[in-house]
């Protein structure tokens, strides 16, 4: 069964092919990723490969961590499952900020007591 890797400290000029080419020393490499930003298009500096097997992947582990690629030095390990984060925005209002009302947090004019 196929096992997946994080691969943090990437150096931001590491692209998913040349992931792959250097984690296919290890063993074959089902898939790998690097996590880009959706805004800048600007690697995130990490990502993920996912190993055909267990053992490549203890032997890709083995190889690469705390080594350099691309003049980084990566840490490499098991990838855990991705954790639930709320989608959308919150009613919490404790931010202050602008328009906040029960903060005196200024209003539109930048001063006063919150009015609109």
């Amino acid at each position: 069964m196929a096992k997946k890797l994080y691969v943090g400290g990437l150096s931001y000029d590491v692209t998913d092919a040349k992931l792959g080419e250097v984690f296919s020393q290890a063993g074959s490499v089902v898939s790998a990723t690097v996590i880009m930003d959706k805004y800048s298009g600007r690697s995130k500096g990490f990502g993920f490969v996912e190993m055909s097997n267990d053992e490549e992947a203890a032997k890709a582990i083995n190889m690469f961590n705390n080594q350099e690629i691309e003049g980084r030095k990566v840490v490499v390990n098991e990838a855990r499952p991705q954790e639930e984060r709320p989608r959308g925005f919150s009613n919490d209002r404790r931010g202050g900020g602008y328009g906040d009302r029960n903060r005196g947090g200024g209003g539109r004019s930048g001063g006063g007591r919150g009015r609109y």
